[in-house]
């Protein structure tokens, strides 16, 4: 066992967890369960395991549920409780300021705030003597709130609160407080408690200790070391959207239900995402920072009118105004499609994107597109399918329509930029077919599968205005309006970044057909590839999620069994070399 000689241990658990309403209407927030064990017992198992000579925990919400609690599952833990009975207009510094005038302080000391769930090993950094001020930190991540410091040649510098961290605050450099800390004795008796004791009763009771903190590292009091931890060891559960991030980390088991259940929403989760699909070189760096400088402008505006829309996402493809109708994703067609063609004889490809069987379900199937299709209503291709990634040629495309001029057709393009094929925009702006529909989900080229743009194109004008007459009047938010005009100012590098992923792309299959547990990589006009495998994928994608942190798609249930097929995204040359070292150690 590590021994933490001459140290006692602080727990703040006064607050009545506000944020984490309703989960807190009838339980202490420490007392949540993560794992089937609660944030308090972690935290006072974690001491135990470097062996404090004794525990302070600061009550206030609920505190009698607390001390029942920590009295019946830690009895034999020397373990006092001090009441905080202002903790309802009172902040952290007054729970802190109490509990450092009932210590003696004659030892160092650790201090956890109650909202921390960790790895019990995580405080064997604090561990040992003479260890003097220590810090644990981590890396900042989008998703993080709080208290974040800045960090040279491993010592605090900084310490940023809430309220310090303004419109142009730049998190790039900085760190977030894990808030766990160790603080030398001394340090606590003669500088930190009297500070805190003035600040926290004479001038503000409600603000934060790290504020009081930030004075003595900005005055260079007294050194504070930062500990580098990782974010797989701990996790800060401020709300119930904490919660459940902290369960994705802590509950291994249920990775793969959490990311299901998300649906692609996974900032707030350590995973590297082989699974869904967009550009990886777009937008660019510059495009980030124009973003970032008019955010706060577009959250305070409305977007424009469906005829501005159509008008700049014209200018960015090139193509007539008139003939477009800009979606908010190209998701958004799909319930318009069914209804237009509810009662049409449909052939769909036999193996393509989930939601066109979603929403023509009665539709026959073609394993290759035929030359014959006079029989059916509409003839939907996927170009390039997914997940196959088979592309058809553009200009056969063109002349099956216009060969079959009483059947329709409906064009998915959502990939076709990495193909190396010209879209069908280009040919249908010289010659016009009245009987095509492209539907595009702009997500995947450009890059924004969180931004929400695509679009419906047909010389077609009545088609066009019966599903433009089911668009809502802002049907485009400002954030995705901006975008539009920005891809109109970055057309090169656009470009660019497809002739990149297409390089990057057949880089990874060679890699690809090298792994022994890959039987055979497709060829692919997208942004991903198609494998067959010659072993279960379901076990496979379960292992690289909880071995490695990395999410791929299970696709064989669109294939007759026994053959277990995946279909893995393009990213960068070092997520792919990732992939690649995580199937070769299977």
């Amino acid at each position: 066992m590590d021994r933490a000689t001459g140290v006692r241990a602080i727990v703040l658990a006064a607050g009545a967890g506000q944020r984490m309403r309703p989960l807190t209407d009838d339980r202490h927030k420490s007392l949540l369960e993560v794992d089937g064990t609660s944030i308090l017992a972690r935290i006072i198992e974690g001491l135990r395991g470097i062996d404090v000579t004794d525990i302070l925990v600061v009550t206030g919400y609920r505190h009698e549920e607390v001390e029942g609690f920590l009295k019946s599952r830690f009895g034999t833990t020397p373990i006092r409780c001090l009441h905080n009975a202002r903790f309802r207009e009172t902040n952290n510094i007054v729970s802190l300021a109490m509990a450092l005038e009932q210590l003696e302080l004659d030892q160092d000391l650790i201090l956890i705030e109650c909202d921390v769930l960790f790895e019990p090993t995580l405080l064997r950094l604090l561990a040992g003597e003479r260890r003097g001020n220590l810090a644990l930190v981590d890396k900042y991540r989008p998703g993080m709130d709080g208290t974040v410091v800045s960090v040279s040649d491993g010592v605090v510098t900084e310490v940023y609160p809430p309220h310090l961290q303004g419109e142009d605050f730049d998190y790039r450099d900085k760190f977030k407080t894990v808030n766990i800390y160790r603080f030398d004795s001394e340090f606590c008796r003669a500088t930190f408690r009297p500070l805190l004791s003035v600040y926290a009763n004479q001038i503000d009771g409600a603000s934060y200790y790290e504020l009081v903190l930030g004075m003595l590292i900005h005055m260079r009091r007294q050194p504070v070391r930062a500990v580098l931890v990782e974010s797989s060891q701990w996790a800060e559960v401020d709300d119930p959207n904490d919660l459940a991030s902290a369960r994705y980390v802590f509950e291994p088991g249920q990775r793969s239900h959490i990311l299901a259940e998300t649906m692609g929403a996974y900032w707030n989760f350590e995973v590297l995402d082989f699974s869904f699909l967009r550009n990886m070189y777009f937008p660019t760096d510059a495009m980030f920072a124009a973003m970032r400088r008019a955010l706060p402008g577009l959250v305070r505006n409305y977007g424009s009118a469906q005829t501005v829309l159509d008008q700049k996402l014209g200018y960015a493809l090139a193509c007539r105004a008139d003939r477009l109708l800009c979606l908010n994703g190209g998701a958004q067609a799909f319930p318009w499609l069914q209804a237009a063609y509810a009662d049409a004889r449909v052939l769909l490809p036999h193996v393509t994107f989930n939601e066109y069987a979603r929403w023509l379900p009665r539709g026959d199937t073609y394993a290759h597109l035929p030359a014959e299709v006079g029989n059916f209503d509409l003839v939907v291709a996927v170009n390039p399918n997914n997940p196959t990634g088979t592309t058809i040629a553009t200009a056969h495309l063109h002349a099956l329509a216009a060969a079959n001029p009483d059947t329709q057709f409906l064009v998915d393009e959502s990939f076709v930029d990495f193909s190396g094929q010209a879209s069908l925009l280009s040919r249908l702006e010289k010659a016009p077919l009245d009987n095509v529909l492209v539907l595009a989900s702009l997500s995947k080229t450009w890059g924004i599968p969180g931004v929400r743009l695509g679009y419906l194109y047909s010389t077609n004008r009545l088609w066009l205005e019966r599903f433009r007459s089911q668009v809502p009047i802002w049907n485009a938010n400002s954030v995705a309006e901006f975008f539009l005009e920005m891809v109109l100012k970055f057309q090169p590098e656009l470009a660019a970044s497809f002739a990149h992923t297409a390089a990057d792309r057949a880089a990874l299959a060679n890699d690809l057909a090298t792994v022994p547990i890959v039987a055979e990589v497709y060829p692919s006009g997208a942004d991903f590839l198609m494998v067959r495998m010659n072993r279960p994928v379901a076990a496979v994608i379960e292992h690289l999620l909880q071995r490695h942190s990395i999410l791929s798609k299970d696709v064989s249930g669109k294939f007759p069994p026994p053959e277990q097929y995946a279909r893995v995204a393009v990213r960068t040359p070092a997520d792919n070399q990732r992939l690649i070292a995580a199937l070769s150690g299977l």
